[in-house]
């Protein structure tokens, strides 16, 4: 393998917190220098003054998209076991590994349940050996306390990350939007946004109770970051996720009734929108991800209530990120470490850094690149977008998984 060599870069270390001019040299699939680099026998990509940034680790995806991922400088997925059949075996884990190599890696994350049924604990162990980056609830919450405190108590003590979905069912059963005036104003089944605090507050009280890492793969309520925050304070093992979806848009969009809108949690009203990117600012929230979960026009084109919550996210996952950047949310390096350091963290990967020796993941992007979204031309499986046709800034222009080009 040639090594690789890319020059007049920007490059974001997110943990050493960091933007520097310089370049990045790569050999055997891995990372030789960083800074100064000789160039020498090198194939050589000149970023005439782009960001180069360790590729994005989407923590908690529905779908292995090779295409949508290399479109949106994301390297590995995390993907969630909500699968056909659902991931509770580890045959089925070792297989989701395999499918997209080499171009994506493909992490799997075990179902907590038999079925993602809440009743009978899976085999968790089984499943952490063939290769299980982390256990999680699924679309559901489970509801019978008795079932989450052996899980947080089981995965505690294999030292496996819990990753919850934060709504009480026996408030939001039949449910497709947050109660609110748009949602009495077009006639849809509604729940509480409360039901996200409640779950919240259980959850945490049985994570404190066992000591196990507890992860909310989207949490969206001001209620619910305030318990997150009080949490930390404590000392709990307690982490956060969201959506760039709930970050920018609010219930208002999903009038008049469009189903590319409609998603699991629901969009929430102004406040809780307004919350979340404080929750952002102030490090509540520690990952955005895009919750990738392409679905295609038989399932989104029907009326609001009957058709299937979710949205096409890892193409733009990026572009929508770097609003908060341009905003003054907050900074590239603390962009890249809710992107890709702080979930290979959560998740044990060895990903999300720039340092001499890492694998060489790396995204190559034009920060100010205007483009629009484009739902009907979106790379990957669907393009089933609550954002088609808004302008936005940055584009991927190269993604690296483990020093070859992809694309």
């Amino acid at each position: 393998m040639t090594p690789l060599a890319i020059v007049n870069a920007r490059v974001i270390d997110p943990q050493a917190g960091t933007v520097s001019p310089g370049g990045v040299r790569i050999e055997h699939r891995r990372i030789e220098d960083i800074g100064e680099i000789a160039t020498e026998g090198t194939e050589l990509i000149d970023a005439k003054g782009a960001l180069v940034a360790p590729g994005i680790v989407d923590m908690g995806v529905f779908a292995a998209d090779p295409a949508a991922c290399a479109a949106g400088g994301i390297t590995r997925i995390a993907l969630m076991p909500d699968q056909s059949p659902p991931l509770d075996d580890g045959a089925l884990v070792r297989h989701a590994a395999a499918v997209s190599k080499p171009a994506l890696w493909v992490h799997p994350i075990a179902a907590a349940t038999r079925g993602l049924e809440g009743r009978e604990l899976a085999e968790i162990g089984l499943m952490r050996n063939a290769g299980a980056c982390a256990v999680a609830t699924g679309r559901g919450w489970i509801a019978d306390s008795g079932v989450m405190h052996r899980l947080l108590a089981y995965a505690g003590a294999l030292d496996l990350l819990v990753i919850s979905h934060a709504e009480d069912d026996g408030l939001t059963a039949n449910a497709v939007a947050t109660d609110s005036e748009t949602a009495s104003r077009l006639g849809l089944t509604s729940a509480p946004a409360v039901a996200e605090a409640m779950a919240v507050a259980r959850d945490i009280a049985l994570a404190e109770e066992t000591g196990a890492a507890l992860h909310f793969r989207q949490l969206t309520t001001a209620r619910a970051f305030d318990l997150v925050r009080a949490a930390k304070r404590r000392g709990a093992r307690v982490t956060c996720g969201i959506t760039p979806a709930h970050l920018l848009l609010s219930d208002t969009a999903i009038g008049p009734f469009r189903t590319f809108a409609r998603l699991s949690p629901a969009l929430r009203d102004e406040r809780d929108r307004l919350a979340a990117i404080e929750a952002v600012r102030d490090g509540t929230i520690d990952v955005i991800a895009s919750g990738h979960d392409p679905r295609g026009p038989e399932a989104k084109r029907l009326p609001f209530a009957d058709a299937a919550p979710g949205m096409a996210g890892a193409a733009t996952l990026l572009a929508l990120s770097l609003t908060l950047v341009r905003d003054g949310v907050i900074g590239l390096p603390r962009l890249f470490d809710m992107l890709s350091s702080t979930p290979a963290r959560l998740l044990g990967l060895p990903a999300g850094g720039l340092a001499p020796g890492d694998e060489a993941d790396l995204v190559l992007i034009d920060e100010g690149a205007p483009w629009k979204i484009d739902a009907d031309n979106m790379a990957g499986i669907a393009g089933n977008t609550p954002f088609d046709g808004l302008p936005v800034q940055g584009r991927v222009r190269k993604t690296i998984k483990g020093g070859q080009p992809l694309g």
